[in-house]
């Protein structure tokens, strides 16, 4: 065996048997293992999904925009029924809902030309596309609706009056079309987006939403009309209310933990606050009767209930999308189903991992 001139500078060794030694992998929480316990993170910390750029605008802009729904719906009842003191403040309200709700809506893309843009195609595969047009028509028909309120009494007699006896249906038969589309289709463009609860209530949302805006114009007319022409709003308030809440149950109770965001910070506040006044709001509707002061307050527990389901919304989706654990952990449950199903996770006939349906 040779030797080196630096031999006389190392350590001595320690005697050798001859046997190859294994290392120990500790067990499970040994604070001696070789390998710590994995932990679930993200690279780098970072969120897995981008949260929306949206500001709390939007969220304005969706209480607002489903309030003009609801509201445009009531007065086409009421139109219908020959209530004119209901079909005019619900008139009023929707445009007035629809007009603060593009206001919102322009705050937040920052430039008014930014919203015309949109008017420049139409796309029927885009939420937004769609919505745009949506939130058009329903606006031409409110603006009619209210111009003919506020002119009527120059639209009695002559050449005026002929023009108004067929306008005033037309203003109400549109209010009612687009009303709906109006009331859902946020719910659709919220769940088309990469934000993970927004994206698994897709089956309820629309629902919830379309009850919560119905809510919401219902209480309007009970917070401005008098109690001797609100008898069928007080009974479509409380089924809105009671619908809003049975799907506000089926989204918690399907979303399981993916739901644990509405349960956590501020959207738990709004949430908690949303289900409350919508409940006291609604059977306060049912027993209001002829009494002025208490369909006034269900109407304002409607209206405050509708504007926290929106806040609840907006607050949970954005939190899911700052925890990337809300990204992975559906991910994971669908790559799972499938391999028990002997599917890979892109294999047709199903999911892709994001959860969009393959095209």
């Amino acid at each position: 065996m040779t030797t080196s001139p630096f031999d006389a500078d190392r350590p001595p060794e320690p005697p050798r048997d001859g046997r190859r030694r294994r290392r120990r992998a500790g067990r499970r929480g040994d604070p001696n293992a070789t390998v710590p316990d994995a932990e679930f993170r993200s690279y780098y910390g970072r969120p897995i999904v981008k949260q929306a750029p949206w500001g709390h605008e939007i969220a304005y802009y969706l209480f607002l925009g489903g309030l003009a729904a609801g509201s445009g719906l009531v007065g086409a009842g009421a139109h219908l029924t020959g209530r004119p003191t209901l079909r005019r403040n619900a008139r009023l309200g929707a445009l007035a809902s629809v007009g603060l709700g593009g206001v919102a809506l322009i705050a937040d893309l920052g430039r008014p030309e930014r919203a015309l843009n949109m008017m420049r195609t139409a796309k029927l595969t885009s939420p937004m596309s769609v919505g745009s047009w949506i939130l058009a028509g329903f606006g031409a028909f409110a603006g009619a609706g209210a111009v003919l309120e506020v002119a009527r009494p120059l639209l009695r007699d002559g050449v005026l009056g002929r023009v108004g006896r067929v306008a005033d249906p037309l203003a109400s038969a549109g209010s009612a079309f687009f009303a709906p589309p109006l009331a859902a289709y946020t719910a659709v463009l919220l769940s088309d987006t990469a934000t993970p609860l927004w994206h698994e209530s897709h089956r309820e949302l629309p629902f919830i939403f379309v009850s919560s805006a119905t809510a919401a114009g219902c209480g309007l007319a009970l917070a401005t009309t008098p109690p001797e022409e609100t008898a069928p709003v007080r009974a479509l308030a409380g089924l809105a209310a009671a619908c809003e809440l049975v799907g506000d149950r089926l989204l918690e109770r399907r979303l399981g933990e993916e739901g644990q965001p509405l349960k956590e910070g501020h959207a738990h506040t709004w949430h908690r606050a949303a289900r409350a006044l919508t409940a006291v709001g609604g059977v306060a509707a049912l027993v209001a009767g002829r009494s002025r002061m208490l369909s006034a307050a269900s109407g304002a527990a409607l209206l405050a209930g509708s504007y926290c389901t929106r806040m609840a919304i907006y607050e949970a989706g954005q939190a899911s999308a700052a925890d990337p654990i809300y990204t992975v952990r559906p991910q994971r449950r669908r790559a799972n189903a499938k391999s028990a199903a002997g599917q890979g996770a892109t294999q047709p006939g199903g999911e892709w991992p994001t959860g969009r349906a393959r095209e």
